[in-house]
């Protein structure tokens, strides 16, 4: 798949993902609808599904660096970082994105935003102290290629519809808990829905990950390393990332797609079923790549 066919597939799965979103919150409004007798319920879900899938569309980057406590900084406050990204947004032919820093001691970066006139680029204070100059500029410009891959717009509504998958979860599981129906009974509608929510909802969520590739990082190593002309930089950079042992503070599965490297670090990278749903290629895998 060249570059074209990578951007114009993204954008048909966001529209795909926005649509699932849409119908999925109108069937749980259904079911309210239908459970309690009113139809009310049903026109409220509607205009819910509307309202999250335009938050989903505006927001969505907005929530991700909220949820990561992300600092805006400007050039006075971060002056190398801010030329680099300068530097490499006129070789990339793309607008400046905002920078943001993450107060995070794990070295780490993400790209966001709904496309190029309106995205962001967050490092890590761990990132910053670690890694060096051209290092660093490998990692900008393997964001910068989320950005230019339109990688960045289905990435961070991923964090959004794994985020109602839980609240579903979450919600039925407590209706069935808590609610009773006039024989003095738990309601069983709402407690085949809540277990089924709960057993589908990390699986479905991981998978809808999964759906938008792990050859993206692939496909972005190697741009960005077109972009610098120093695969190295890159190179070395995810060693030293991928060789700091400790977890991010505030790391979900919901957004650890998002990275450059998984947030999650030593004993949740391990085991069977943790290497199968891997959001991210192996980094010795990617180092390969890069230095070949």
């Amino acid at each position: 798949m060249d570059i074209y066919s990578h951007q114009a597939s993204n954008t048909r799965k966001t529209w795909a993902l926005l649509g699932v979103l849409f119908v999925l919150i109108i069937v749980v409004g259904w079911v309210l609808s239908w459970y309690y007798g009113n139809p009310i319920i049903l026109a409220v879900a509607v205009v819910l599904s509307v309202g999250m899938n335009i938050a989903s569309f505006w927001f969505s980057d907005t929530i991700v660096l909220s949820m990561y406590k992300a600092i805006p900084v400007n050039k006075e406050e971060a002056g190398e970082l801010w030329n680099i990204v300068e530097n490499l947004s006129i070789t990339a032919g793309l607008p400046m994105p905002k920078l943001y820093i993450i107060p995070d001691e794990q070295p780490n970066a993400f790209a966001t935003g709904r496309n190029k006139e309106h995205s962001a680029i967050a490092v890590t204070v761990g990132l910053l102290k670690r890694l060096n100059k051209a290092e660093l500029e490998g990692v900008i410009a393997h964001e910068f290629s989320h950005i230019g891959n339109k990688d960045i717009l289905l990435q961070t509504v991923v964090v959004v519809a794994v985020g109602i998958l839980s609240l579903l979860a979450d919600f039925f599981l407590r209706s069935a808990m808590h609610r009773e129906d006039s024989r003095g009974r738990l309601n069983a509608v709402f407690l085949v829905l809540g277990v089924l929510f709960i057993i589908l909802s990390p699986i479905v969520g991981t998978l809808i990950q999964l759906a938008i590739s792990r050859k993206r990082e692939y496909l972005a190593d190697a741009t960005g390393a077109l972009l610098t002309r120093y695969p190295e930089g890159l190179a070395s950079a995810l060693e030293k990332i991928s060789g700091f042992s400790g977890d991010m503070e505030k790391a979900n599965h919901a957004s650890a797609h998002l990275f450059i490297a998984s947030p999650f670090r030593g004993k949740h990278e391990h085991g069977f079923l943790a290497k199968l749903f891997m959001t991210h290629p192996p980094v010795e895998d990617r180092i390969k790549r890069l230095r070949a």
